[in-house]
């Protein structure tokens, strides 16, 4: 029990690694996968669901000790700054990726045209006749021919359904603040119904890509920069979506007040980065 002169310290807990053991199996299922392992896909089914178990396990836990007064000012805090390093740690995630996007488009394709001055200078020798442009496989027409994915489908339509999304959070917060539980539940239905609205929606457009457009993970730099990116983002709208899913349980069970509500922001919180990485996406994926 915390109190201003203690500091409560949390016991030893098994849902990190659980949770390990949960990403490591996603994580090597998708490997093999890719490698044409016919387990490939049940591994990663085995992992999320680890992962799920890890989620709702752990928050469970997390919600039984804070409803029970266990948390000093202190804790709240540390809670605090552990969220704000973990989304400077995603932020830093996103902007590796962003960056390969940006000196492959950049750099390495203008070289290998033998456009500038850096080491393509040489390359048509090598690539004959390729031609330096966005989107591309590469000079060996890595995967076969595709379609780049249009902006203005279902990529639009997302943008919107997800820029809603961070406005229903926004009205949830503030029914929160004005002890208004109706608004809040409200609020937070809508946030969830919007996300996994959007995850329903890149399911169709991938399923759209590898059917009809050739446009698949093996596509050459395009393909891969592609689904890495939407892939990655699309897994963490998950992930939020199931973190405002438990809030929106532990709402309807009366938890929360104004001066008390952490998990709500840190839910907020992860949902709005969400939301700006995806128009970072927009902007430099589909429309450029």
């Amino acid at each position: 029990m915390a109190t201003n002169n203690a500091y409560y310290i949390p016991h030893q807990a098994t849902w990190p690694v659980i949770g390990t053991v949960g990403l490591m199996t996603m994580l090597a299922g998708f490997a093999n996968y890719l490698n044409g392992s016919s387990i490939g896909s049940s591994m990663m089914v085995l992992g999320l669901a680890i992962f799920i178990v890890m989620l709702a396990g752990w928050f469970t836990l997390q919600a039984h000790e804070s409803e029970s007064g266990m948390y000093s000012t202190q804790v709240g805090i540390s809670y605090r700054m552990g969220m704000m390093w973990f989304i400077f740690s995603e932020i830093m995630f996103f902007a590796v990726f962003f960056g390969t996007l940006w000196y492959t488009r950049n750099l390495s394709v203008p070289w290998l045209g033998g456009i500038g001055d850096g080491p393509g200078r040489d390359t048509a020798m090598l690539w004959p006749g390729f031609e330096a442009k966005w989107p591309t496989n590469g000079p060996g027409n890595v995967g076969g021919e595709f379609e780049p994915m249009g902006a203005w489908g279902l990529p639009f339509l997302n943008t919107l359904i997800l820029l809603t999304s961070g406005v229903t959070c926004t009205w949830a917060h503030h029914g929160l603040l004005a002890k208004n539980r109706s608004q809040l539940i409200k609020g937070l239905i809508a946030t969830v119904a919007l996300g996994f609205t959007f995850v329903a929606c890149q399911a169709f457009e991938y399923h759209e890509a590898y059917t009809e457009m050739g446009l698949t993970l093996g596509s050459g730099i395009y393909g891969s920069t592609f689904f890495m990116l939407t892939g990655f983002h699309g897994f963490h709208v998950c992930v939020g979506a199931i973190i405002l899913t438990v809030v929106l349980f532990r709402s309807s069970k009366g938890h929360f007040k104004p001066e008390n509500h952490f998990a709500f922001e840190a839910a907020a919180w992860y949902w709005h980065f969400v939301d700006v990485v995806w128009l970072g996406l927009f902007v430099f994926v589909y429309l450029m």
